[in-house]
């Protein structure tokens, strides 16, 4: 459950299971996995154990640890006796100042997010306030259950409100795509969609059925939200800014002052300050800090050196594959940074969570087409590069 809890598809967790069990001599037992629940089977007896979480999600760090205590017991170090012990110490090493440090990564993934794709430096720091708005919003809505539902369309309607009125008191004009969207990137779903995309093509029809149906679901209530609040402020966005990666260093603009467009070198200043807003705001550490930041530096260099050849679609499946495969061999030399947790944080850049939901914003056919298309890359790559590293670390093992 554990597993579960710090964000591993259903179908990690069922090799995990597998792998244990026949490592302590219990390879007898069936396993099935859902999002929220574990059965385990004994076929001889037919006896069956369910076990299902509430549990909130886990911090990075905490999902970290988890991760090393399921190799540990895969490995056959760790006793099975020992796991209530060990999963109690993770989960009660709980984040101080939890929602203080939600809202600053929040603020942060935006200003990184506007710095990255290179909106106007009005719009870098609007970003800035609206992205710590849209933390501040969502936390108090989580404390209301009535308001789950409708959570994601109040906060992205606010935020839009926040930068439709702005830009229209300081007459700039159309709004860069991502003046729009960087300050609630944050909360949108882009790893649970692209994990059930994962889990539909290992044949989990259900949970991956689940899972892209809520993140859909969500996106929908995002671009309504959107859509509600450039409409009450009559908020126009610029169909010629950047809206990929890998083609943030083409954005050109005409304006002075505020208006001016940040250099290029600025982008790269922005994948910093997105990867330290990932580690505030999901609580991974000083340690997985540093591997956010080599990760999506990594992942944006790729980026920005495939998409002139391959094109966009493509490079972000290749970028998937190589990334997937380094964070793979990352893990089998050291347990203290395992694959889910160092390739999480190149979703923000990798995920087409967030260019879909600027295609569902901005209802142009094109970008619904790309956002598409860059799904199916990004989920056939990881999957590619799933199976070169199991073949690589087989190999070394």
């Amino acid at each position: 459950m554990a597993l579960l809890d710090a964000g591993a598809s259903v179908t990690d967790v069922a090799t995990s299971l597998t792998r244990a069990a026949a490592r302590h001599h219990a390879g007898r037992l069936d396993f099935s996995v859902l999002p929220e629940l574990v059965m385990t089977t004994e076929p001889v007896s037919g006896a069956t154990l369910v076990v299902q979480t509430r549990n909130p999600p886990l911090a990075f760090a905490q999902a970290a640890a988890v991760n090393r205590l399921a190799r540990a017991v895969e490995a056959g170090s760790v006793p099975l006796t020992d796991i209530a012990r060990g999963l109690a110490a993770i989960r009660a090493a709980a984040r101080s100042h939890d929602g203080l440090k939600w809202v600053a990564g929040a603020a942060l993934v935006a200003l990184g997010l506007a710095l990255l794709f290179r909106c106007p430096w009005w719009a870098v720091v609007l970003a800035l306030v609206a992205g710590a708005g849209v933390g501040v919003v969502s936390r108090l809505l989580e404390r209301i259950r009535s308001a789950a539902a409708i959570a994601p369309f109040l906060t992205a309607c606010v935020s839009t409100l926040a930068v439709g009125a702005t830009a229209a008191a300081l007459g700039t004009g159309p709004v860069p795509l991502y003046a729009v969207c960087a300050p609630v990137a944050i909360l949108v779903p882009g790893a649970v969609i692209t994990k059930a995309l994962l889990e539909l093509t290992a044949t989990d029809i259900v949970t991956g059925s689940a899972r892209l149906s809520y993140g859909l679901i969500v996106l929908g209530f995002m671009a309504a939200g959107i859509a509600a609040g450039g409409t009450l402020t009559g908020l126009r966005v610029d169909p010629h800014s950047v809206s990929l990666v890998g083609t943030a260093a083409q954005a050109t603009g005409l304006g002075s002052g505020w208006q001016q467009l940040p250099p290029v070198w600025c982008s790269w200043l922005g994948v910093v300050v997105l990867a330290l807003g990932v580690g505030i705001a999901f609580g991974s550490g000083l340690a997985l800090n540093l591997v956010n930041l080599v990760v999506m530096t990594g992942a944006y260099a790729t980026l920005t050196a495939l998409t002139p050849l391959l094109g966009s679609v493509t490079a972000t499946g290749a970028t998937a594959a190589a990334l997937f495969i380094a964070a793979r061999l990352i893990e089998g030399l050291t347990l203290a940074v395992p694959a889910t947790v160092s390739f999480q944080p190149a979703f923000l850049l990798l995920v087409p969570g967030t260019v879909g939901l600027v295609s569902l914003a901005t209802f142009d056919p094109d970008e619904v087409v790309a956002a598409l298309l860059t799904f199916v890359s990004l989920c056939i790559g990881t999957k590619i590069g799933d199976a070169v590293s199991e073949l690589v670390v087989h190999r070394r093992g």
